[in-house]
């Protein structure tokens, strides 16, 4: 989907807070302290790095690694979501829930019918230990055209019959719930990724479309649940069109869509906690740049 400024420009839907409307006028020093205390008060919730550097998907992951970053990130948000149920990422929810948090647990689907099996066991499993308060079925896997949709509501299904009582869904862009009505219909909760980044967005336009993006996934929904489970900015990397990296970009859009969702009551997984070298191989130089933390754990602002 190409950005177009005319179309954001007309674009006025409510729920923005006075605050946002006061973020330009400030300085950086004024930007930092806003999100300090932000942190402070705790945000929803964080999308859970779990590589180090030098760490790769792949490789198996200790507990210690786990917990150590956990506890960075536990005084500051109430969730945590994570992305696989094998090779180090079955602890991440284990040692959430010992930490108070909530937890979205996701199985990675792909192309490999053996790893799916040992990510939908691993999700049903962990589930069934009760460390599971929402269930994601693959990540963007339509998105890559890794299974079709067929392939991916059969395990859908299965982790539907297998955990009753446990909400049980499906990440992807906010468009393939629009898209794809059957996945849509098969959900107890819509999973979406927003990114105006990703689709080339300059930053002064940044949160209406973010908010659009959410409002189409309300609307595909139908009265459904919707959670925002990606959204976020780099600080540094290549741009996209009129999409730019920077310090200061990441700053404010943080903070203006922590005061949006919290004046809105939107769950969110802020997209990400730290830094991770290996995502430069999938999304070029600026997969490296999407954490509030750097890869060595150290808060950015």
């Amino acid at each position: 989907m190409s950005y177009r400024k005319e179309r954001f420009e007309r674009f006025r839907p409510t729920g923005v807070p006075e605050e946002i409307h006061q973020l330009d006028g400030q300085s950086e020093d004024e930007l930092k302290k806003k999100f300090r205390k932000i942190l402070e008060d705790g945000v929803h919730g964080f999308c859970f790095s779990l590589y180090e550097d030098g760490q790769q998907p792949g490789d198996i992951i200790s507990e210690e690694q786990i917990r150590k970053r956990l506890n960075i990130l536990k005084p500051h948000t109430s969730a945590i979501r994570s992305f696989s149920c094998i090779e180090g990422n079955e602890i991440i929810p284990k040692v959430a829930k010992e930490l108070g948090m909530n937890t979205l647990v996701g199985a990675w689907l792909g192309d490999d019918a053996e790893k799916n099996r040992e990510e939908i066991d691993g999700l049903i499993k962990l589930a069934k230990e009760g460390l599971v308060d929402v269930a994601a079925v693959g990540n963007e896997v339509l998105y890559r055209k890794e299974l079709t949709e067929d392939e991916l509501l059969a395990y859908i299904e299965e982790v539907k019959a297998a955990l009753p009582g446990i909400p049980v869904g499906y990440v992807d862009a906010y468009y393939e719930f629009v898209q794809k009505p059957r996945i849509t219909e098969a959900c107890d909760v819509i999973l979406c990724n927003c990114y105006p980044y990703w689709e080339g967005t300059p930053f002064d336009y940044s949160l209406d479309h973010m908010r659009h993006m959410y409002q189409l996934a309300i609307d595909a929904g139908k009265g459904k649940p919707v959670i925002i489970t990606e959204t976020g900015w780099p600080s540094s990397g290549e741009g996209l069109g009129g999409a730019q990296p920077s310090p200061l970009n990441e700053l404010k859009y943080f903070i203006k869509t922590q005061l949006w969702v919290k004046a809105n009551d939107i769950e969110t997984f802020y997209f990400s906690s730290f830094d991770e070298a290996w995502k430069t191989g999938t999304e070029g130089d600026v997969g490296a740049y999407w954490g509030i933390w750097d890869s060595k754990g150290n808060l950015k602002f």
